[in-house]
């Protein structure tokens, strides 16, 4: 089976997919880390090269990291729904993605947009935007639009996990046991 777990920046996702990982015999793989090997492989060094690449290539880097995870099994996908840019939402999964996957379940894990705030501004390992809770609630809301189209290309389920704030045992538990019944 093939997950996508999703969820905006700072809701805890890495957290809940290692303890999911734990739980069962699946492994994590990062989408981006996928595509940056791809694109070693036509002689790119860093993903800050990717972002600068014409869009077209950027397509093709995102397919042939599509098919090289649409050959694995038992895997979770950590990639993002939609990316918030200064024009607008991108989808993290274009058709050409989602078609070269086929995942089985597609993830959301969300949390209140206050305690996401709180989480972002006391983790100073990563600069994210400071987009306010308002912000963060578009972003979770545009999560569940491009997963409900992402669910009529592929035919997999979407689930929606809150992970509320110290309570991510309860949203392991849960997801571990909705991936055990898939």
């Amino acid at each position: 089976m093939k997950i996508i777990v999703t969820g905006v920046p700072g809701v805890g996702k890495s957290t809940i997919m290692n303890g999911v990982c734990e739980n069962l015999n699946y492994r994590v793989v990062n989408f981006g880390d996928i595509m940056l090997e791809k694109a070693k492989e036509l002689g790119i060094k860093n993903r800050d090269e990717i972002r600068k690449l014409p869009s077209e290539k950027q397509r093709e880097l995102q397919k042939m990291a599509g098919e090289y995870l649409g050959t694995l099994d038992n895997i979770i996908i950590d990639t993002h729904m939609s990316i918030k840019t200064p024009s607008g939402f991108l989808p993290g999964l274009p058709e050409w993605v989602l078609m070269a996957i086929r995942p089985s379940m597609l993830v959301l894990i969300e949390a209140d947009p206050e305690n996401i705030e709180n989480r972002r501004k006391k983790d100073s390992t990563r600069y994210r935007d400071d987009e306010g809770s308002k912000g963060i609630e578009m972003h979770q809301n545009m999560n569940r639009y491009f997963a409900a189209a992402c669910s009529v290309i592929t035919g997999a389920t979407v689930v929606i996990i809150k992970n509320e704030e110290g309570k991510v045992n309860e949203a392991v538990e849960l997801l571990s046991r909705m991936i055990k019944n898939g």
